[in-house]
């Protein structure tokens, strides 16, 4: 069992991700601070948010976890970001003007797309792997599988590299990322039922390697 730091932000659905955890097997473990997670002792860190952007970040620095998540994606340790955890590894947001982690070249933009396409986007769609050897993709379909999504905004990296999950809506779009050991999903995988617990799955063996 792999003991998986998650960060508390305040605006993330805490509950749902440890459970999610506990139900792989990892042993979840809720951090507050650049303390917290030295005292963990923790192979992975995941970082889960809803809501607005602008106070996922604050809250990161105001906690001083900025420079933990900066650091611990610098070490090539696990990291796990979700929704609001992987529009704040990249440098810019529309959404208010956000400055984020910068830790990747890119922005976030808002959907723009026809009338008949609802914003927020808003429940299940499906995600092609491009990384279909990725560590996070084990035992899930490369040409598709369902996830759930709620956001308004989505990353555009700077560098096509570093996507490892598209997905279609009146366009296609970034849904999930992946750079070593460093991965990120636009989509909920706590609340994506079989699927999603695949994600923590797969997340929770690469932690576990070390």
């Amino acid at each position: 069992m792999s003991k998986i730091a998650v960060i508390d932000n305040g605006i993330c659905n805490l509950r749902s991700v440890t459970k999610a955890l506990e139900a792989v097997g990892a042993e979840p473990v809720v951090v507050h601070n650049p303390e917290d997670v030295a005292a963990s002792g923790a192979a992975g860190l995941v970082l889960p948010g809803v809501g607005a952007l602008r106070d996922c970040v604050a809250a990161l620095r105001a906690a001083r976890l900025d420079g933990t998540v900066r650091d611990w994606i610098a070490g090539d340790r696990p990291f796990l970001g979700v929704c609001l955890g992987m529009q704040a590894l990249f440098e810019h947001s529309e959404e208010g003007g956000i400055t984020g982690l910068g830790i990747f070249p890119g922005k976030v933009v808002r959907f723009r797309r026809p009338p008949e396409f609802k914003i927020p986007h808003m429940g299940w769609n499906t995600v092609r792997f491009v990384q279909a050897r990725s560590p996070l993709a084990v035992n899930l379909l490369p040409e598709g599988e369902a996830f759930y999504f709620v956001h308004s905004f989505h990353c555009v990296p700077a560098d096509p590299s570093l996507v490892l999950g598209e997905c279609d809506y009146g366009g296609a779009f970034t849904a999930a990322i992946a750079r070593g050991r460093c991965f990120a999903t636009q989509f909920h995988p706590e609340k994506s039922q079989a699927k999603g617990l695949q994600i923590y799955r797969n997340f929770a063996a690469v932690a576990a390697k070390g």
